[in-house]
């Protein structure tokens, strides 16, 4: 149930090949770009436009920028990924996969990075980068392919594709969601304190999810939906008076004002409730991204699925890391932010050995020929 944000300025994709392209134009892929480019890398992000918050009216838990509508957000993030002379292009990628030799752009000679071409442009520095002689096995190529058919070149990716929240099959769920339906208590919580909230079972995960929500209410209900509730936890909810509905649920009644009016049980009695909170299942957006050949792992509980990444979000594949919800589903924006961040600055740590070990080889190859 993704929702599109708002169209806004595109830049021209560019010609060659570049340093890096970060899929994903949400908190970690903007974040990342943004060490990219402060970095002197040529990068473009590619940015579906659809970002998982963007039903949010605020982001929060985000020092210094709570309550921010997740638009206004974003769109400093292309700003300031531009003022360094990021590019961020509007699009969906159709493809992403290693670069073959014959697929690799044509080499130029290119002076962007010299010192004089910087001194008067902040951006001079991240022209595509040029090569002399094809690529060595430990510095790779990809191509990314975008739904219009326009291809681009990278020496490395970084996957931030996010997320989609996909809920459970209830009529008149979804169109509250990021409204009166709610999944985070520290993204929602606080705006809907001292509601009557129900949560809506989907698992074993949903009894912890109803223990922070209690955090939040008095009024509290927990609609079973077929799920098992052991005597124990029976127990712990009564001592913290949260009532356990068993009765199946058959939907969520829509208030006039649009919002919601409280939850249809099998037996026709209405249990009046204003929010609903549901953990969602959580699945990474792996479309394009077959031909890279990532790992997938299962989240706990048969919450959905996730790439697989380690250290700064490296992944299997060599040249390819992963950040944000799409390796990390339960992270909030500012900790979305912070791993695209440390993604984007291994990415430039190891090109700059990458440039290193090319200069080095270049200069022993002319040392031969004299």
């Amino acid at each position: 149930m993704p929702v599109t944000t708002a169209a806004y300025a595109t830049d021209t994709l560019p010609g060659g090949t570049v340093d890096a392209v970060v899929i994903g134009g949400g908190a970690a892929g903007l974040n990342g770009a943004l060490m990219l480019a402060r970095s002197r890398r040529s990068v473009v992000v590619i940015d579906s436009g659809t970002p998982r918050n963007a039903p949010a009216e605020g982001v929060h838990g985000l020092l210094g920028l709570d309550g921010t509508p997740p638009a206004e957000l974003y769109e400093r993030g292309r700003e300031e990924v531009r003022r360094y002379g990021g590019v961020i292009v509007s699009g969906e990628v159709a493809s992403a996969e290693p670069a073959t030799p014959s697929a690799l752009p044509a080499s130029s000679a290119s002076s962007a990075s010299s010192a004089s071409s910087a001194e008067g442009d902040p951006s001079a520095g991240n022209a595509p980068s040029a090569e002399a002689t094809p690529p060595a096995g430990d510095d790779p190529r990809f191509t990314v392919t975008l739904a219009d058919g326009r291809t681009l070149t990278a020496r490395r990716l970084l996957v931030a594709t996010g997320l989609r929240d996909v809920l459970p099959d209830v009529p008149g769920l979804a169109e509250h969601w990021g409204h009166g339906v709610v999944h985070c208590p520290y993204c929602h919580g606080w705006e809907v304190r001292d509601e009557p909230i129900g949560v809506l079972a989907v698992g074993p995960a949903s009894v912890h999810h109803a223990l922070l929500f209690r955090q939040l209410t008095d009024d509290l209900v927990y609609f079973t939906r077929g799920t098992e509730l052991d005597e124990d936890t029976r127990t712990r909810f009564a001592a913290r008076d949260i009532r356990i509905v068993d009765t199946p649920v058959e939907e969520v009644v829509r208030a006039d004002d649009g919002g919601i009016a409280g939850v249809r049980l099998a037996d026709g009695q209405v249990v009046a409730r204003s929010v609903l909170a549901v953990a969602t299942l959580m699945r990474a957006r792996t479309e394009g991204l077959e031909g890279l050949g990532l790992p997938i792992e299962d989240l706990p509980d048969g919450m959905g699925r996730r790439f697989a990444a380690g250290m700064a979000g490296a992944t299997d594949v060599p040249g390819v890391w992963v950040a944000g919800n799409a390796t990390d589903p339960t992270a909030q924006v500012g900790a979305a932010a912070a791993a695209g961040a440390l993604a984007g600055a291994h990415i430039n740590a190891l090109l700059a050995i990458a440039d290193t070990d090319a200069a080095l080889a270049a200069a022993k190859s002319g040392a031969t020929a004299v």
